[in-house]
């Protein structure tokens, strides 16, 4: 590691203003984000109108990436980060009033239709955030800087999450959640603050050196159907039924938890600060695995045990099953979730990233729409448990894919 005193003050700003970006973030993703759908659930949303609120967005990324990546290119990455950041997290200060202005019914639609809004600006900042984030912080220290961040989201969301259903637990609803609302606003407030305090660089200072653009005369488009008949088509189909199994239980669980298992806020927020806690012990571990066994063997493992988690929420009767599936599927996904990106990247080459991560793209939204809504169909038709039940053995059957086509 190299010693921080060595690098230009540019540069130190610029990392503490990232690490404080994503601790912040981490209080949002902990409370509001966290809660929404446990919130909607108690006023009695639909698992359609769930899945709306957890997939409708992936629709508006289906729709925005490619137009948005035009865009972006003719402007400023730090500015547009910083713009897109505030339209997309001002409309969590909107929920903060919803209860003194609507019904239950009137709060759900809102709570739909706020979601789709603010997905517009969300993938602009995402794509924008990320290719922003490749240009403010050089090589050589990336790893460092990713590795700190991830830390330090890690903890946040876990204590946000737990103190967050502690205080639902111990204030009359709905004034309980408007504080959470709020938590999660704050928390969107300063994140994007820190965003805009990132400034350009005066030099490269040891980045590498940007990527030449293709000629005119090649005009390759950037969604292409000659890399489905490639070997990378299998793998496509396979990350695809891997995004689509891991989201046809997320319309079920907050109804499952809420209707079913009748848990208090306390209980679903201690599973899910356990949830993260577990992602972070993983991730800690994961370089010694992956130095060892390799990527894919990682990531095929990791997938073919990632129904644990539905698998034993189905089977829970009371608060103590579900922690132990919060427990067992937070370390299952640390070491999951780092599998499916190291494994991708070993796999696309490195002339044409990206084609083929627009198609990841497209996999990846795509199993997010269609795993969330298969999934509020399957919590209806057969209820919520036995839909559980056909999660975790269709988690299971997409781990066979990865076995074949990763």
């Amino acid at each position: 590691m190299i010693n921080p005193s060595t690098r230009p003050s540019v540069l130190r700003a610029n990392f503490r203003n990232l690490y404080a970006d994503v601790f912040w973030y981490g209080v949002l993703a902990g409370s509001a984000i966290a809660f929404l759908s446990v919130y909607a659930a108690r006023l009695n949303a639909s698992g359609f109108q769930i899945s709306l609120i957890t997939g409708g967005p992936a629709v508006v990324n289906l729709i925005m990436s490619l137009p948005a990546v035009r865009w972006i290119e003719s402007r400023s990455l730090i500015r547009t980060a910083f713009n897109t950041a505030v339209a997309h997290r001002i409309g969590y200060f909107v929920l903060i009033p919803l209860p003194w202005l609507l019904t239950q019914v009137g709060q759900v639609w809102a709570i739909v239709v706020l979601t789709l809004l603010i997905a517009f600006p969300g993938t602009l900042l995402a794509i924008s955030f990320n290719s922003m984030f490749a240009e403010v912080v050089p090589s050589r220290w990336r790893a460092e800087v990713v590795g700190r961040r991830n830390a330090l989201v890690s903890i946040s969301m876990t204590v946000a999450t737990f103190l967050c259903g502690i205080l639902l637990d111990r204030v009359v609803f709905p004034l309980n959640y408007q504080i959470v609302f709020g938590i999660g606003a704050v928390g969107a407030a300063m994140s994007t603050y820190h965003l805009g305090r990132i400034t350009p660089l005066a030099s490269p200072m040891g980045a590498a050196a940007p990527t030449p653009q293709l000629p005119v005369a090649n005009h390759r488009p950037l969604i292409r159907l000659d890399l489905l008949r490639s070997a990378f088509g299998p793998l496509l189909l396979a990350y695809f039924c891997f995004y689509a199994s891991q989201h046809i239980p997320v319309p079920i669980n907050p109804l499952f938890w809420v209707q079913v298992l009748h848990l208090t806020d306390g209980e679903i927020g201690a599973g899910n600060a356990m949830f993260y806690a577990m992602m972070t012990v993983a991730s800690m571990v994961l370089p010694r695995l992956t130095a060892r066994y390799g990527h894919r063997k990682i990531l095929v493992v990791g997938a073919l045990f990632y129904g644990i988690y539905p698998l034993l929420t189905s089977l829970a009767w009371d608060s103590k099953l579900f922690w132990a599936a919060s427990i067992t599927g937070g370390a299952v996904w640390g070491i999951t979730n780092a599998g499916l990106l190291n494994r991708l990247m070993e796999r696309v080459p490195a002339g044409d990233r990206p084609a083929h991560m627009a198609w990841h793209n497209v996999a990846f939204n795509l199993g997010i729409l269609s795993g969330s809504l298969f999934g509020a169909g399957l919590g209806g038709s057969m209820g919520m448990r036995y839909g559980l039940l056909t999660a975790a053995a269709l988690r299971f059957a997409s781990g066979i894919a990865l076995l074949l086509w990763a």
